[in-house]
Formats: C-alpha cells, structure tokens, sequence
C-alpha cells in the first residue's frame, strides 16, 4: 500500500475515534483536533507504532461531520431498515457512517469505490463481517443519493 492511501486509511481510522469521543464526552472540536495532532496521529501507543495519519484529511472529516451532523443523520436514517433508528446503533457504528457518508457528500475527489471500501475496512478494525456488510450497504444507499 502505498504511503499516501497508509496516511489517508489512518486519518480515516482516527476521524472515527475523533468523532466517537466527540459523541460520548462532547469535547470542545478545536481542543479535541489538537489532542489528536499532538497525541494520537503517528504516535506510540503501549508499543505500537502508529501510521502517519494525513492530518488535513483527518481535520477536514471530523470537522466535515461535525458541520453537517443533522443532515448526514437525516441521510442515514433514511438509509436504514424499516423501525431503525439512528439511536439503535452502536456508537462507533453510527460514527463510521457519518464519517462515510460525510466523505460521499463533500469530497468528490476520491472514487465512490474508495471511499466506500475505506469504510467497510475501518469497520473491520471494530466490528465483525456482518456489520462491515452494514457499513457496505448503507453507505452504498448514500452514495446514490449525494453522488
């Protein structure tokens, strides 16, 4: 893989975290964006070495959602099954979606296919075959609307 699809993988990977304690401890956005940036991209957490995240890419998402948060969840939430509702899902999965969904919305640079296979790998770091396969479809659902 090369470096830069590395880089934009982990700025994907850390928006969703970003945008996961976002949600659970409503940290103020600037102040969260420079905890990442100072501590989470790239670094080495409990021996692990982290990729490079692209901190423009990660910024960019997580503020993208933020932005746009009630319309990507009026989106979403017409994307799931009949009886669903955004607030039944796991966190982390809601957080993958919107992230996803916001990717398909604002930035028409990357292909429809990347983005979404980006998603469905980022579930794949926290959820088994079967959600990744949720993550797929819904945001399929989406693409067809925003592209």
């Amino acid at each position: 893989m090369k470096a830069k699809s590395q880089a934009r993988a982990a700025a994907r990977l850390a928006a969703v975290q970003a945008l996961y304690q976002l949600e659970m401890e409503g940290t103020e956005l600037a102040r969260l964006l420079d905890e990442f940036h100072r501590h989470r991209l790239g670094a080495e957490i409990e021996g692990d070495q982290y990729v490079q995240a692209e901190q423009a890419f990660f910024d960019d998402t997580v503020r993208g959602v933020a932005a746009r948060r009630e319309e990507i969840d009026a989106l979403l939430e017409g994307k799931l099954a009949e009886g669903w509702r955004l607030e039944r899902l796991d966190k982390t999965m809601l957080q993958v979606l919107r992230a996803g969904a916001w990717e398909l919305m604002a930035r028409a640079d990357v292909p429809t296919a990347s983005t979404i296979s980006e998603y469905v790998d980022v579930a794949h770091a926290f959820f088994e075959a079967r959600e990744a396969k949720f993550v797929n479809g819904v945001l399929d659902a989406v693409a067809k609307v925003v592209r």
